[in-house]
């Protein structure tokens, strides 16, 4: 399995963004989280969505901000950004894992990763 991120970009306060998580193979398998870092800081967890079931999970940060969804005929899984901050300006990951939680999101239980894309509000 192999993992391709896309859709960064420099972007303006309050504005929106879409990132893609493209996927080598079916992904209804696997629980397909979204991370974030900054250099000099740990990685942060986002967003999951296991690809069959569900359950997503938002950080505090992207509650009633972002979106995450899938879409396996496509084997891709999405990240519908709103409302951007300049702090949510980093190089966001996607990755897959088994395990989904509606509650937590350990960047340990993820396995696969992507390149990264960056992501930068600024006015």
């Amino acid at each position: 399995l192999q993992l391709v991120e896309s859709g960064g970009g420099l972007v303006q306060p309050g504005r929106s963004l879409r990132l893609s998580c493209e996927a080598s193979e079916n992904l209804d398998a696997y629980c397909i989280g979204w991370f974030r870092q900054v250099p000099g800081k740990e990685r942060e967890g986002v967003s999951s969505i296991h690809v069959s079931r569900g359950m997503p999970y938002y950080s505090d940060s992207a509650k009633g901000r972002f979106t995450i969804f899938r879409d396996s005929t496509k084997n891709a899984v999405y990240l519908q950004m709103n409302s951007l901050k300049p702090e949510d300006t980093a190089t966001y990951y996607c990755a897959a894992g088994f395990v989904c939680s509606p509650y937590a999101l350990p960047p340990g239980a993820f396995y696969i990763w992507g390149q990264g894309t960056q992501v930068t509000v600024s006015s």
